[in-house]
Protein backbone atom coordinates (compact mmCIF):
# COMPACT_ATOMS: atom_id res chain seq x y z
CA UNK A 1 0.00 0.00 0.00
CA UNK A 2 2.70 2.44 1.02
CA UNK A 3 4.57 1.66 -2.07
CA UNK A 4 1.76 2.34 -4.51
CA UNK A 5 0.76 5.82 -2.52
CA UNK A 6 4.51 6.44 -2.63
CA UNK A 7 4.81 5.66 -6.52
CA UNK A 8 1.48 7.65 -7.14
CA UNK A 9 2.65 10.78 -5.35
CA UNK A 10 5.95 10.36 -7.23
CA UNK A 11 4.51 9.98 -10.63
CA UNK A 12 1.93 13.16 -9.65
CA UNK A 13 4.79 15.33 -7.71
CA UNK A 14 5.32 17.98 -10.22
CA UNK A 15 1.35 19.09 -10.55
CA UNK A 16 1.22 18.69 -6.52
CA UNK A 17 3.84 21.03 -6.26
CA UNK A 18 2.30 23.23 -8.99
CA UNK A 19 -1.11 22.88 -6.24
CA UNK A 20 1.58 23.93 -2.81
CA UNK A 21 2.21 26.85 -4.37
CA UNK A 22 -1.61 28.14 -5.45
CA UNK A 23 -2.62 27.26 -2.14
CA UNK A 24 0.51 29.72 -0.50
CA UNK A 25 -1.09 32.03 -3.30
CA UNK A 26 -4.71 31.71 -2.27
CA UNK A 27 -4.61 30.40 1.35
CA UNK A 28 -1.97 31.17 3.36
CA UNK A 29 -2.95 31.11 6.64
CA UNK A 30 -2.35 27.64 7.90
CA UNK A 31 0.94 27.96 6.36
CA UNK A 32 2.07 31.32 7.82
CA UNK A 33 0.83 29.74 11.09
CA UNK A 34 2.56 26.91 10.54
CA UNK A 35 6.18 29.06 10.30
CA UNK A 36 5.69 30.10 14.05
CA UNK A 37 7.16 27.47 16.84
CA UNK A 38 4.42 26.42 19.00
CA UNK A 39 4.45 25.01 21.94
CA UNK A 40 3.63 21.77 23.25
CA UNK A 41 1.19 20.41 25.77
CA UNK A 42 1.34 19.80 28.65
CA UNK A 43 5.16 20.37 28.60
CA UNK A 44 4.97 24.02 27.82
CA UNK A 45 8.82 24.64 27.73
CA UNK A 46 8.89 22.49 24.59
CA UNK A 47 7.99 24.08 21.22
CA UNK A 48 7.15 22.53 17.97
CA UNK A 49 9.63 24.04 14.94
CA UNK A 50 7.09 22.95 11.65
CA UNK A 51 9.70 23.58 9.13
CA UNK A 52 12.80 22.36 10.46
CA UNK A 53 11.08 19.25 11.64
CA UNK A 54 9.50 18.51 7.98
CA UNK A 55 12.75 18.87 6.52
CA UNK A 56 14.36 16.50 8.96
CA UNK A 57 12.34 13.89 7.88
CA UNK A 58 12.93 14.58 4.50
CA UNK A 59 16.62 14.30 4.65
CA UNK A 60 16.33 11.19 7.16
CA UNK A 61 14.44 9.70 4.18
CA UNK A 62 16.84 10.43 1.55
CA UNK A 63 19.39 8.75 3.69
CA UNK A 64 17.60 5.97 4.42
CA UNK A 65 17.28 5.01 0.29
CA UNK A 66 20.91 5.82 -0.26
CA UNK A 67 22.74 2.62 -2.13
CA UNK A 68 25.40 2.67 0.19
CA UNK A 69 27.44 -0.22 -0.51
CA UNK A 70 27.71 1.59 -4.18
CA UNK A 71 30.19 4.38 -2.85
CA UNK A 72 32.69 1.75 -2.66
CA UNK A 73 33.77 2.29 -6.42
CA UNK A 74 33.48 6.00 -6.00
CA UNK A 75 35.92 6.15 -3.14
CA UNK A 76 38.36 3.96 -5.00
CA UNK A 77 38.24 6.52 -8.20
CA UNK A 78 37.03 9.54 -6.54
CA UNK A 79 38.22 12.34 -9.26
CA UNK A 80 34.74 13.50 -10.08
CA UNK A 81 33.70 13.34 -6.02
CA UNK A 82 36.15 15.71 -5.68
CA UNK A 83 36.04 18.00 -8.41
CA UNK A 84 32.08 18.35 -7.62
CA UNK A 85 32.64 18.99 -3.71
CA UNK A 86 35.60 22.07 -4.81
CA UNK A 87 33.34 23.50 -7.51
CA UNK A 88 30.29 22.89 -4.59
CA UNK A 89 32.39 25.92 -2.66
CA UNK A 90 34.32 28.23 -5.79
CA UNK A 91 31.04 28.54 -8.04
CA UNK A 92 29.48 30.49 -5.23
CA UNK A 93 32.71 32.63 -4.83
CA UNK A 94 32.77 33.52 -8.48
CA UNK A 95 29.14 34.08 -9.61
CA UNK A 96 27.88 35.74 -6.48
CA UNK A 97 30.27 38.65 -7.06
CA UNK A 98 29.57 38.96 -10.60
CA UNK A 99 25.82 39.50 -9.62
CA UNK A 100 26.46 41.84 -6.61
CA UNK A 101 28.28 43.37 -9.54
CA UNK A 102 25.51 43.86 -11.84
CA UNK A 103 22.97 44.53 -8.97
CA UNK A 104 25.15 47.89 -8.06
CA UNK A 105 24.34 48.89 -11.46
CA UNK A 106 20.54 49.06 -10.31
CA UNK A 107 18.44 51.56 -8.87
CA UNK A 108 18.13 49.53 -5.89
CA UNK A 109 19.26 51.80 -2.89
CA UNK A 110 21.15 48.84 -0.72
CA UNK A 111 22.62 47.06 -4.18
CA UNK A 112 19.97 44.40 -4.82
CA UNK A 113 21.61 43.56 -1.02
CA UNK A 114 18.17 41.83 0.13
CA UNK A 115 17.90 39.53 -3.22
CA UNK A 116 21.85 38.89 -2.96
CA UNK A 117 21.51 37.47 0.61
CA UNK A 118 18.96 34.89 -0.20
CA UNK A 119 20.77 33.62 -3.20
CA UNK A 120 23.79 33.05 -0.85
CA UNK A 121 22.26 31.43 1.20
CA UNK A 122 21.11 28.94 -1.16
CA UNK A 123 24.22 28.50 -2.77
CA UNK A 124 26.01 27.85 0.58
CA UNK A 125 23.86 25.03 0.94
CA UNK A 126 24.52 21.18 0.19
CA UNK A 127 23.86 19.27 -2.76
CA UNK A 128 19.96 19.08 -2.48
CA UNK A 129 18.77 15.07 -2.03
CA UNK A 130 16.45 15.55 -5.07
CA UNK A 131 19.39 15.53 -7.17
CA UNK A 132 19.69 12.24 -7.35
CA UNK A 133 16.19 11.44 -8.75
CA UNK A 134 16.84 13.44 -11.63
CA UNK A 135 20.45 11.92 -11.82
CA UNK A 136 18.46 8.07 -11.87
CA UNK A 137 15.84 9.56 -14.79
CA UNK A 138 18.55 10.43 -16.53
CA UNK A 139 20.44 7.69 -16.28
CA UNK A 140 23.50 9.50 -14.84
CA UNK A 141 26.33 8.45 -12.48
CA UNK A 142 24.15 7.74 -9.22
CA UNK A 143 27.09 6.74 -6.95
CA UNK A 144 28.96 9.83 -7.71
CA UNK A 145 25.91 12.21 -7.30
CA UNK A 146 25.00 9.96 -3.95
CA UNK A 147 28.39 10.63 -3.40
CA UNK A 148 28.36 14.83 -3.50
CA UNK A 149 24.82 14.69 -1.77
CA UNK A 150 26.29 13.07 1.28
CA UNK A 151 29.56 14.61 1.40
CA UNK A 152 28.12 18.12 0.87
CA UNK A 153 25.59 17.73 3.63
CA UNK A 154 27.96 15.91 6.15
CA UNK A 155 30.56 19.20 5.58
CA UNK A 156 27.77 22.04 5.74
CA UNK A 157 28.46 22.88 9.22
CA UNK A 158 31.64 24.04 8.25
CA UNK A 159 31.15 25.10 4.62
CA UNK A 160 28.35 27.21 5.45
CA UNK A 161 29.36 29.05 7.65
CA UNK A 162 32.84 29.72 5.79
CA UNK A 163 30.99 30.61 2.86
CA UNK A 164 28.56 33.00 4.59
CA UNK A 165 31.29 34.75 5.97
CA UNK A 166 33.39 35.62 3.22
CA UNK A 167 30.40 36.70 0.49
CA UNK A 168 28.64 38.92 3.48
CA UNK A 169 31.30 41.68 2.35
CA UNK A 170 29.74 42.15 -0.62
CA UNK A 171 26.33 43.32 1.23
CA UNK A 172 25.16 46.10 2.72
CA UNK A 173 22.33 47.81 4.44
CA UNK A 174 22.80 45.97 7.63
CA UNK A 175 22.29 42.33 5.70
CA UNK A 176 26.05 42.05 6.26
CA UNK A 177 25.45 41.53 9.65
CA UNK A 178 22.28 39.84 9.31
CA UNK A 179 24.20 37.12 7.15
CA UNK A 180 26.86 36.64 9.26
CA UNK A 181 24.59 35.90 13.09
CA UNK A 182 22.64 33.19 10.03
CA UNK A 183 26.11 31.94 9.47
CA UNK A 184 26.50 31.60 13.26
CA UNK A 185 23.50 29.82 13.38
CA UNK A 186 23.87 27.61 10.68
CA UNK A 187 27.51 26.51 11.95
CA UNK A 188 25.71 26.17 15.22
CA UNK A 189 22.55 23.91 15.92
CA UNK A 190 20.69 24.45 12.84
CA UNK A 191 23.33 22.56 9.76
CA UNK A 192 23.79 19.73 12.66
CA UNK A 193 20.56 19.10 13.89
CA UNK A 194 18.03 19.70 10.94
CA UNK A 195 20.43 18.68 7.98
CA UNK A 196 23.61 16.28 9.04
CA UNK A 197 21.89 14.56 11.80
CA UNK A 198 18.38 13.47 10.18
CA UNK A 199 20.67 12.32 6.88
CA UNK A 200 23.45 10.72 8.98
CA UNK A 201 20.32 8.64 10.88
CA UNK A 202 19.08 7.47 7.71
CA UNK A 203 22.35 6.47 6.23
CA UNK A 204 23.01 4.46 9.41
CA UNK A 205 19.28 2.71 8.80
CA UNK A 206 20.45 1.83 5.14
CA UNK A 207 23.85 0.48 6.47
CA UNK A 208 22.49 -1.80 9.71
CA UNK A 209 19.44 -2.94 9.25
CA UNK A 210 18.55 -6.09 7.80
CA UNK A 211 17.27 -5.72 4.08
CA UNK A 212 13.70 -7.11 5.38
CA UNK A 213 13.29 -4.07 7.98
CA UNK A 214 14.93 -1.59 5.96
CA UNK A 215 12.22 -2.36 2.71
CA UNK A 216 9.51 -2.33 4.92
CA UNK A 217 10.52 1.25 6.71
CA UNK A 218 11.67 2.59 3.43
CA UNK A 219 8.10 2.14 2.20
CA UNK A 220 6.51 3.80 5.15
CA UNK A 221 8.89 6.91 5.18
CA UNK A 222 9.11 7.35 1.17
CA UNK A 223 5.91 8.47 1.22
CA UNK A 224 5.91 10.19 4.22
CA UNK A 225 8.53 12.21 3.37
CA UNK A 226 7.34 12.94 0.01
CA UNK A 227 3.91 14.34 1.65
CA UNK A 228 6.40 16.35 4.05
CA UNK A 229 8.16 18.17 1.12
CA UNK A 230 5.19 19.12 -0.05
CA UNK A 231 3.72 20.62 3.27
CA UNK A 232 7.27 22.23 3.27
CA UNK A 233 6.67 23.99 0.26
CA UNK A 234 3.21 25.26 1.38
CA UNK A 235 4.66 26.55 4.53
CA UNK A 236 7.47 28.16 2.32
CA UNK A 237 5.42 29.56 -0.22
CA UNK A 238 3.12 30.99 2.33
CA UNK A 239 6.02 32.94 3.60
CA UNK A 240 6.44 34.79 0.18
CA UNK A 241 3.61 34.62 -1.18
CA UNK A 242 1.03 35.23 1.67
CA UNK A 243 0.77 39.47 0.88
CA UNK A 244 0.37 39.03 -3.24
CA UNK A 245 -2.63 39.37 -3.26
CA UNK A 246 -2.83 41.89 -0.75
CA UNK A 247 0.23 44.34 -0.98
CA UNK A 248 1.38 43.47 -4.90
CA UNK A 249 4.99 43.62 -5.49
CA UNK A 250 5.59 43.10 -8.95
CA UNK A 251 8.97 44.63 -9.91
CA UNK A 252 10.03 42.56 -6.46
CA UNK A 253 8.78 39.50 -8.03
CA UNK A 254 10.40 40.15 -11.49
CA UNK A 255 13.94 40.85 -9.52
CA UNK A 256 13.48 37.58 -7.69
CA UNK A 257 12.89 35.80 -11.10
CA UNK A 258 15.56 37.38 -12.53
CA UNK A 259 18.43 37.53 -10.16
CA UNK A 260 17.46 33.51 -9.82
CA UNK A 261 17.53 32.67 -13.41
CA UNK A 262 20.78 34.16 -13.35
CA UNK A 263 22.39 32.12 -10.34
CA UNK A 264 20.71 29.22 -11.43
CA UNK A 265 22.01 29.67 -14.88
CA UNK A 266 25.83 30.07 -14.18
CA UNK A 267 25.56 27.62 -11.44
CA UNK A 268 24.76 25.05 -14.20
CA UNK A 269 27.23 26.52 -16.86
CA UNK A 270 30.13 26.50 -15.01
CA UNK A 271 29.35 22.41 -13.48
CA UNK A 272 28.91 21.62 -17.36
CA UNK A 273 32.19 23.58 -18.57
CA UNK A 274 33.75 22.06 -15.49
CA UNK A 275 32.54 18.51 -16.25
CA UNK A 276 33.88 19.37 -20.11
CA UNK A 277 36.70 20.30 -19.08
CA UNK A 278 37.56 16.82 -17.01
CA UNK A 279 36.46 15.24 -19.78
CA UNK A 280 34.05 12.78 -17.69
CA UNK A 281 32.15 10.47 -19.62
CA UNK A 282 28.49 11.21 -20.07
CA UNK A 283 27.03 10.04 -16.91
CA UNK A 284 29.29 11.15 -14.48
CA UNK A 285 29.18 14.60 -16.19
CA UNK A 286 25.27 14.76 -16.23
CA UNK A 287 25.82 13.81 -12.36
CA UNK A 288 28.32 17.09 -11.71
CA UNK A 289 26.82 18.98 -14.04
CA UNK A 290 23.06 18.45 -11.58
CA UNK A 291 25.47 18.78 -8.35
CA UNK A 292 26.70 22.27 -9.21
CA UNK A 293 23.11 23.63 -9.92
CA UNK A 294 20.98 21.63 -7.50
CA UNK A 295 21.48 23.10 -3.70
CA UNK A 296 18.65 22.18 -1.34
CA UNK A 297 16.20 25.44 -1.48
CA UNK A 298 14.01 23.43 1.11
CA UNK A 299 17.27 24.26 3.68
CA UNK A 300 18.04 27.53 2.84
CA UNK A 301 14.16 28.77 3.10
CA UNK A 302 13.97 27.30 6.71
CA UNK A 303 16.88 28.80 7.73
CA UNK A 304 15.27 32.36 6.48
CA UNK A 305 12.50 31.42 8.11
CA UNK A 306 14.28 30.46 11.54
CA UNK A 307 17.29 33.43 11.30
CA UNK A 308 15.18 36.17 9.43
CA UNK A 309 11.19 35.83 10.56
CA UNK A 310 10.41 39.40 9.47
CA UNK A 311 11.98 39.18 6.02
CA UNK A 312 9.56 36.81 4.19
CA UNK A 313 10.29 38.72 1.33
CA UNK A 314 13.55 36.86 1.03
CA UNK A 315 12.06 33.57 0.16
CA UNK A 316 11.16 34.75 -3.13
CA UNK A 317 14.18 33.88 -5.32
CA UNK A 318 14.38 30.63 -2.92
CA UNK A 319 11.16 29.67 -4.14
CA UNK A 320 12.06 30.48 -7.93
CA UNK A 321 15.19 29.27 -7.46
CA UNK A 322 13.88 25.87 -6.14
CA UNK A 323 11.76 25.67 -9.80
CA UNK A 324 14.58 27.07 -11.60
CA UNK A 325 17.10 24.34 -10.69
CA UNK A 326 14.27 21.55 -11.35
CA UNK A 327 13.66 23.05 -15.01
CA UNK A 328 17.21 23.13 -15.63
CA UNK A 329 17.59 20.03 -14.33
CA UNK A 330 14.83 18.53 -16.35
CA UNK A 331 17.02 19.76 -19.87
CA UNK A 332 20.33 18.34 -18.22
CA UNK A 333 19.28 14.79 -17.99
CA UNK A 334 17.70 14.97 -21.55
CA UNK A 335 20.75 16.57 -23.37
CA UNK A 336 23.20 14.38 -21.33
CA UNK A 337 21.77 11.32 -21.41
CA UNK A 338 24.12 8.45 -22.11
CA UNK A 339 23.79 6.80 -25.93
CA UNK A 340 22.38 3.40 -25.21
CA UNK A 341 24.86 0.65 -26.11
CA UNK A 342 23.84 -1.18 -29.43
CA UNK A 343 22.89 -4.77 -28.57
CA UNK A 344 25.01 -7.73 -29.18
CA UNK A 345 27.48 -4.70 -28.69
Amino acid sequence: MHTRAASWLRHRLGRAVVLAYALALFLPGPGLWLRHPHPLPPAAHLTLHTAPLLLSMVLFSAGLQVPVRALGALLRHPKALLAGLVLHLAIPLAVVPFVAFLLRRTPDTDGGSGLLTAMILVVAMPVAAGATVWTDKGDGDQPTMVGLVLASTLLSPLTTPVLLATLSPLLSGGYAHTLAATGRLAGGGFALTAVVLPCTAGLLGALVLPARWLGRLATTVAPSAMAGSLVLTYVNASGALGSVLTRPRPLLFAAALAVAALVCLLSFVLGRVAAHLLRLEAATASSLTLACGMNNSSASAVLITASLPDKPHLLLPVLAYGLLQKTAANRIVTRLRPAPTAAGA
